[in-house]
């Protein structure tokens, strides 16, 4: 083999593993950030968010399952994007949720302090 020769597949293999390592390097933030997405929404159910926020949490779902779609298509960069949104939605959900069990739990004590006054003034008359 020549030189030239040598020197242009050496090239050309480098030329390659860049275009493999750039390609593969694509889809794994995608995979991760669909994944995280995916337990943002498991989190947001768990905390009672399909119940206290219906409408944050069908968005969660439906834009991670079009994240899911656009991996198996592999549009990565539309896969971020969707699992992105989709992450913001659970989590607007989850803290909706969480706002409304704690606005429940003060609502439950000032009836348990209202309803104790009520006692103390007729046991005081």
């Amino acid at each position: 083999m020549t030189r030239n020769t040598i020197r242009c597949l050496a090239a050309l293999w480098g030329a390659t593993l860049v275009f493999t390592v750039g390609c593969s390097s694509m889809k794994t933030p995608a995979t991760a950030d669909v994944a995280v997405s995916k337990e943002a929404v498991d989190n947001a159910a768990g905390a009672g968010a399909v119940q206290y926020a219906p409408v944050e949490m069908n968005s969660a779902r439906e834009k991670l399952a079009l994240a899911n779609k656009a991996m198996a298509s592999k549009d990565y960069k539309l896969a971020v994007d969707l699992s992105g949104q989709a992450q913001a939605d659970a989590k607007l959900a989850q803290s909706k949720a969480n706002s409304a069990k704690a606005q429940a739990a003060a609502d439950a004590l000032q009836d348990d302090i209202r309803v104790m006054r009520q006692e103390l003034d007729r046991a005081s008359k």
